[in-house]
């Protein structure tokens, strides 16, 4: 081992705590790149496996009634390769010991057999016989939460009757993997279901003999999706189409490729985050070694050492500390991907997991922490190979001393002699200070960010479940209706309110943009259902015109005053020239409203609803929704207070796991870089404390100028940090918002309490453990240390 080598090791076992800290950072940052990045590859290998393997389906279209024969003429369209109908109705199913309303989709499986796309993963039991109208297979998901197995039986309603079905198989499918029922944002296991049942129940329970109402495509290689959905709409015009939709406009696809980009931007901003700090701490480490080592340098050099063997010996210490950290992190972010993963894989609902580390995985989380640590500390490593060996013999020049702000301003009586200290030290050393507080306020801004997501989540369910909305159940009914349904609905008992809205499918063009949502007709004076602004007010229906959500308007590229091209997918299929009359923000999709009547007159059907919006007085609401599920038209109904429950239920399990991952990896980075700054202080100015004890001062006061000097740089951290975290936060949430959901931007007083004593906690051990050091100070050897 050569002498270099010999003296990286020593050099390393007096740092090794510092090293440790250092060593620990790096860990994180590799650890959330190899977790982000192994999990995010994996649920892209195990949806492309999942998506081959069982058929997943191309292009889609809903129809209101079309005749079988009409299948024929679908696969005869250029660039189709198969075509599969099928009937699909919306149901509500009743659980005993479960009062909230379980809504569900009955879709019919081939007469054959098993289906040709969008084929069923079979977890238990096996698929209904050809012509057993009461055998069903269930959805996982559902499945678990209700614990239902094969042989049990349960009751839906479909289509205004009361049906048994018996549970002879648990699956899941690609058409499914995001498990959530049309119309809401988020799934919800216990209270939405799929059932797969036999073609001949369905269309006698539905009256569709001989007839589909939704047909599934796969398309081959290569053919645009655009033009055969052009000939798909044609053909199925005249029988109520509403407009075929690729696999990007899928509702299960789309939100699964949603959580993958988020989860593709967390991989690159969290990494950055943490090798950044260790970048900083090696920085500063190996900048005051080296001037604590000036004479060494000087003799290496002396001896025939070139600048490169001293650049090397350097870059080593900082290679050891970065690759221990690295392979600490890679091992750790593989065993947390495997857990992220599994969660991931629950939650969407994958029957199998292909996870897998890469090798090019591994390689880049060790390349980045290396080369992102060189980056950092190669201004020290020049400046120990451009110290010239005679001055480098001689100590450092005395600073020049020079009174205090606070002595020119007369103020020194206030201060006690540690005081005026502790305040000199700053003032002659402002960049080192900053260079700390910029540190620490990195650590906090990382304990913000890990609380900010619980934060944005109770503002977004205030904001769109009491502020937006008043309703008590929402009703859906199966096809547009006649508006005096409205009075049947408010003549149930324990009804106190009815609102009517129109729900109607349409694709917004502005040029060569375009987008498929829905406009939303509401009452030009309702209470119950009101689109809001930012501020949270209440948005007035503008007598003509549209009022866009207001990402809907950038993704258009629109402002208020221009005209968009509205395709309308149902009933005549008209296209309607409508101006942009102002925008409302909503967290949740990306809708369009107008007034309930002008809606009426643009489509030229009528006075039609889509369903309605009830109150209910509290103690009655169970006999209204029982009420409404024995009535045909009512496709769905939901309590917004359930939907509320659901919402919460199956966002707690993601936000904890975000929440632990993040505060657990801010902690590390709060106690290196607060420790790192403790003992550096201290390996730098022990000389001076040392002379302090010799004087006559106590253990207390020594530590004091120690400790007071790092307490005001956590102080100003602090708020720093609150800054920085605000601004981490607004990008994060900045770089995931879609279509589907944006995240608001708000904190709670708790998140910065819990900021600011994660960083003063470890302040708190930092300090003691420095503390320790400073009392058992060998005061003999360290005077001597420099003669």
């Amino acid at each position: 081992m050569s002498a270099l080598a010999r003296k990286a090791l020593r050099d390393l076992g007096r740092l090794r705590s510092q090293a440790i800290a250092i060593a620990l950072v790096v860990a994180s940052g590799v650890a959330t790149l190899v977790m982000s990045q192994s999990t995010w590859r994996s649920l892209e290998l195990t949806r492309a496996r999942f998506y081959a393997d069982y058929a997943f389906a191309d292009m889609w279209a809903a129809v209101k009634r079309a005749p079988e024969t009409l299948a024929a003429r679908l696969a005869a369209i250029d660039g189709v390769q198969a075509v599969e109908t099928r009937l699909v109705a919306p149901a509500t199913l009743r659980v005993p010991g479960f009062a909230d309303p379980v809504r569900a989709v009955v879709q019919s499986l081939p007469v054959a057999g098993a289906p040709v796309l969008d084929r069923l993963y079979l977890r238990r039991g096996r698929l209904p016989a050809p012509n057993a109208r009461d055998e069903a297979v269930l959805s996982d998901a559902f499945a678990d939460a209700h614990r239902y197995r094969p042989g049990d039986r349960i009751q839906a309603i479909v289509h205004g009757r009361s049906q048994w079905f018996r549970v002879v198989g648990v699956a899941s499918s690609p058409e499914y993997v995001y498990q959530i029922r049309p119309g809401s944002a988020f799934p919800d296991f216990k209270r939405f279901a799929i059932l797969w049942t036999s073609r001949r129940g369905l269309e006698a329970a539905l009256d569709m003999d001989g007839a589909f109402n939704t047909v599934a495509l796969r398309l081959r290689p290569g053919v645009p999706a655009a033009a055969v959905a052009q000939r798909v709409d044609a053909l199925l015009a005249r029988y109520g189409g509403i407009g075929a939709y690729a696999r990007d406009e899928q509702l299960s696809h789309r939100y699964l490729e949603s959580e993958l980009r988020q989860l593709a931007v967390m991989a690159l901003l969290f990494p950055a985050i943490f090798l950044g700090v260790s970048a900083f701490l090696l920085n500063v480490v190996l900048t005051r070694l080296v001037g604590a080592q000036r004479g060494q340098v000087a003799v290496l050099k002396a001896v025939g050492y070139t600048d490169v063997d001293v650049a090397r010996h350097y870059l080593g210490i900082v290679a050891l500390i970065a690759a221990g950290g690295a392979l600490l992190g890679v091992a750790g972010g593989a065993w947390l991907g495997h857990w992220m993963a599994g969660v991931y894989r629950d939650f969407f609902r994958f029957p199998f997991l292909d996870y897998r580390v890469g090798a090019d995985v591994v390689a880049s989380g060790l390349g980045v922490s290396l080369g992102a640590t060189f980056a950092g500390t190669l201004q020290a490593v020049f400046g120990a190979m451009r110290l010239p060996p005679a001055e480098a013999m001689r100590p450092p020049a005395p600073e020049r001393y020079r009174a205090l702000l606070a002595e020119r301003l007369g103020l020194q009586r206030w201060f006690a002699p540690t005081t005026r200290m502790i305040l000199r030290q700053l003032e002659r050393h402002p960049f080192k200070a900053l260079l700390t507080v910029v540190g620490l306020a990195l650590g906090c801004s990382i304990m913000m960010v890990g609380r900010f997501q619980n934060d944005a989540i109770d503002y977004l369910t205030q904001v769109e479940f009491y502020v937006g909305q008043h309703y008590d159940i929402a009703v859906d009914f199966t096809e547009p209706t006649a508006r005096a349904a409205l009075f049947e609905l408010g003549a149930l008992p324990g009804v106190t309110a009815v609102e009517p809205y129109r729900a109607v499918g349409v694709r917004l063009r502005h040029r060569a943009r375009s987008y498929r949502t829905a406009i939303e007709g509401l009452p030009a004076n309702g209470r119950l259902r009101t689109p809001m602004d930012v501020a949270l007010r209440p948005v007035a229906l503008p007598p003509d015109g549209l009022l866009l959500d207001a990402y809907l308007a950038r993704m258009l590229g629109v402002r208020v005053g221009d005209v968009v091209d509205v395709d309308v997918l149902e009933g005549r299929r008209r296209t309607l020239l409508l101006r942009v009359a102002g925008t409302v923000d909503e967290y949740l999709g990306a809708r369009a409203y107008m007034r309930l009547d002008t809606l009426d007159r643009a489509l030229g059907d009528g006075a039609l609803v889509s369903g309605a919006w009830l109150g209910a007085e509290p103690a009655r609401q169970g006999a209204v929704m029982d009420a409404l599920e024995r009535r045909p038209r009512v496709a769905g109904m939901g309590e917004r207070m359930a939907s509320l429950r659901s919402f919460l239920d199956t966002m707690a399990e993601s936000i904890l796991v975000f929440t632990l991952v993040t505060l657990l990896l801010g902690g590390l980075i709060n106690f290196g870089v607060v420790y790192n700054t403790a003992r550096i202080a201290l390996s730098e100015r022990s000389r001076e404390l040392a002379t302090m004890r010799v004087l006559g001062f106590t253990e207390r006061e020594v530590g004091a100028v120690l400790l007071g000097e790092l307490g005001l740089l956590v102080l100003a951290a602090v708020p720093l940090g609150f800054a920085a975290g605000a601004l981490l936060c607004w990008g994060m949430a900045t770089a995931m918002q879609s279509d589907l959901m944006r995240i608001p931007v708000h904190f709670t007083s708790g998140t910065y309490a819990i900021a600011a004593l994660a960083t003063l906690a470890a302040a708190a051990l930092s300090a003691a453990a420095v503390y320790r050091r400073v009392a058992r100070l060998d005061l003999l050897a360290v005077l001597k240390a420099q003669e």
